[in-house]
């Protein structure tokens, strides 16, 4: 099972992140195609190598023709109370500013862009399906972090326009990268915050930030010296809606690690991200994932087909549904999602928002997985993709329905003949390999 393990060494920034997955093979160039996609003029990303108390790895570096006037502020913070505005240092040693418009009426010169534009323009974007769904989900989650700490529901929560630009790059060319990468399950380490406080404009500040301590609800943090922040906002933003706590042992095999660093180089700690890809480290292994269903008795069928397609889009590990008969002897439909716990936001808002049922149970499962990897096989036809599965000593070929159909389709021949003429290529194939 692929694998993808955020060591998080120094702490956890947007940035970071983005260059850590750059480094597991990630293009440049396909972050750089799928922010033009956002209509965002004039935004440029690029990358550095650097090095972090000798240990070399890559800076993500975002630049728009704003910033030379209005200085590399990285913001997270959203409107607030009356007249506040105030300066933070970040994870990465920059300054960002939270500031607004208070009940008097009076502005700051700064513009400013609501969580609904961002929203409503990676919506309407040509994403890829599961990217957008997941940069969705992080800004979505931030946006109900921040809007809690300052007393505003999510749809009020207005970001400073230099921390948007810089925000969205990451948080787009996070899910781009994540979706390229395609990890069956993302596992974190404990989540360092730092500690102390910050000095502001208008009092002082905790460290770790509100927002951020909203986030990491549910995941191991640790909190001590060094004395500044180490996970931001977006960072823990990123955590909330990707990731879930390794178990522990957590036992895997790496195979490429990418290292991402932060701007900030302080004495005591590296200040870096380490990505880890890697695989089942053999036999079977335990996840921990969710289910979640409904009872459907007045809904449009065609609309439950549609939020299947959704739930699936979306990263649902399966959906299935079941005839049953319900009260005043309604026939129905349930609904049963398994998902990574990361995606239950997001499951139960699609459900609601696309079927007509007031209540959703969900409940946490464990599951025994066995490893797998992708193979292509040759047959007269053409190739077909598939997964290998080892089960004891024998292993195991299932081909890819999408490939077979293509395949077929394009050849006039059943479906079932691809399929048969697959695992007969890939048996061959192993006799071949063992005879060598």
């Amino acid at each position: 099972m692929k694998t993808l393990y955020l060591d998080i060494v120094g702490g956890i920034a947007g940035d970071m992140t983005v260059a850590a997955l750059l480094e597991l093979g990630v293009p440049l160039s396909l972050l750089q195609s799928g922010l033009a996609q956002l209509g965002l003029e004039g935004l440029t990303v690029s990358t550095e190598i650097s090095s972090r108390h000798h240990i070399s790895g890559t800076r993500f570096i975002v630049q728009w023709p704003g910033m030379a006037a209005a200085g590399p502020s990285r913001n997270h913070g959203t409107q607030g109370t009356q007249g506040q505005h105030h300066h933070v240092q970040d994870q990465s040693g920059q300054t960002h500013h939270h500031h607004a418009q208070g009940q008097s009426g009076r502005e700051h010169h700064h513009e400013h862009r609501a969580y609904r534009e961002i929203r409503d323009m990676i919506s309407g974007s040509a994403l890829p399906a599961g990217a957008r769904e997941l940069a969705l989900r992080i800004f979505g989650k931030l946006a109900q972090a921040e809007g809690a700490v300052h007393g505003l529901p999510p749809e009020e929560v207005t970001f400073h326009e230099v921390g948007a630009w810089d925000s969205i790059a990451d948080v787009v060319c996070t899910a781009l990268a994540v979706h390229h990468i395609d990890p069956q399950a993302v596992y974190c380490s404990p989540v360092p915050v730092g500690a102390g406080t910050v000095k502001t404009a208008h009092g002082t500040m905790p460290v770790p930030a509100p927002a951020t301590l909203l986030l990491l609800e549910g995941f191991p943090i640790v909190q001590g010296g060094p004395a500044y922040e180490r996970t931001t906002p977006t960072g823990a933003a990123i955590l909330a809606a990707l990731a879930q706590p390794a178990p522990e042992p957590f036992a895997y095999v790496p195979r490429q690690v990418g290292v991402g660093l932060g701007s900030y180089d302080g004495p005591e700690v590296p200040n870096l991200l380490r990505a880890v890809l890697g695989e089942s480290s053999g036999g079977a292994g335990r996840e921990v994932i969710e289910c979640a269903q409904a009872n459907l008795d007045d809904a449009n069928p065609e609309w439950i087909g549609y939020l299947m397609e959704r739930l699936l889009e979306a990263g649902a590990l399966d959906v299935v549904l079941a005839p049953v008969q319900m009260k005043k002897n309604r026939p129905g439909t349930q609904i049963q999602v398994l998902y990574p716990p990361a995606l239950r936001d997001a499951v139960l808002e699609l459900i609601f928002s696309e079927v007509t049922t007031l209540g959703v149970r969900y409940h946490t499962l464990e599951r025994v997985v066995l490893p797998r990897e992708q193979a292509r096989v040759v047959t007269a036809w053409g190739p077909v993709s598939g997964k290998v599965t080892r089960v004891g000593d024998k292993l195991r070929f299932a081909p890819e329905f999408e490939s077979c159909r293509a395949l077929a389709k394009r050849a006039g021949v059943p479906l079932q003949d691809i399929y048969r003429a697959a695992q007969q290529a890939h048996g061959n194939q192993g006799e071949d390999d063992a005879s060598t």
